[in-house]
């Protein structure tokens, strides 16, 4: 993914610099060895620091959620994951390694998983914070508390669920969408996919002996 998120950085509240942008590189997992690299990220972040239970870490939902990888040069440094449901996305799992905290990364992840959810065709996420960091995300975020839904807990802490609207892209698919712009790769919809390849190397004319 190496355009920008034009319609997914609408959502934060003030986006990351054009050099920043360059410094990373945001990429769906698309294969086990970099669900791997999700795996080892998450552990570090919230097994290891703190003290989450392995059953609540890997809860039977990674199979069905797209993730996200972020990169700065060739080293995995943060990751979240997206699981959809009828009108709404969920945001979830958002971690950054220690030395890379505090730096725009996880604004241009989160900004990469908006367009992605944009260009799917929602306008509406949520996500379960932790009670603790509510002001942070609300100035990273254009977010609202979801102050009709009680608190909860689990794993020692106390989370909260806020609402972050996404607004309408205008190329966001839809059952008319073009047969072979829906079958190419998740988040790679304006590229040829593997399927469009070969089919052109079916419709090769044969060379002259």
């Amino acid at each position: 993914m190496t355009e920008l998120p034009e319609i997914g950085q609408k959502a934060l509240r003030h986006k990351p610099a054009r050099t920043d942008w360059q410094s990373f590189r945001v990429q769906p997992v698309r294969d086990l060895t970099d669900y791997q690299k999700v795996v080892s990220i998450r552990a570090a972040a919230f097994m290891s620091e703190q003290k989450c239970p392995y059953a609540e870490e890997f809860d039977g939902n990674d199979f069905s959620a797209t993730h996200l990888l972020a990169y700065r040069d060739q080293e995995p440094i943060a990751t979240l994951r997206i699981r959809w449901f009828s009108g709404f996305g969920k945001i979830e799992r958002v971690c950054v390694i220690q030395p890379e905290r505090g730096s725009p990364v996880v604004k241009i992840i989160l900004a990469h998983a908006f367009e992605i959810a944009a260009r799917k065709g929602y306008r509406q996420m949520i996500a379960q914070i932790q009670s603790r960091l509510w002001p942070l995300w609300a100035r990273i975020l254009h977010c609202e508390l979801r102050t009709d839904r009680p608190e909860f807990t689990f794993s020692q802490y106390d989370y909260m669920e806020i609402d972050i609207p996404l607004p309408a892209h205008p190329l966001a698919l839809d059952m008319y969408t073009d047969p072979y712009v829906m079958i190419r790769p998740e988040g790679n919809w304006d590229q040829p996919g593997p399927l469009e390849q070969g089919l052109t190397e079916i419709c090769k004319p044969a060379r002259a002996a």
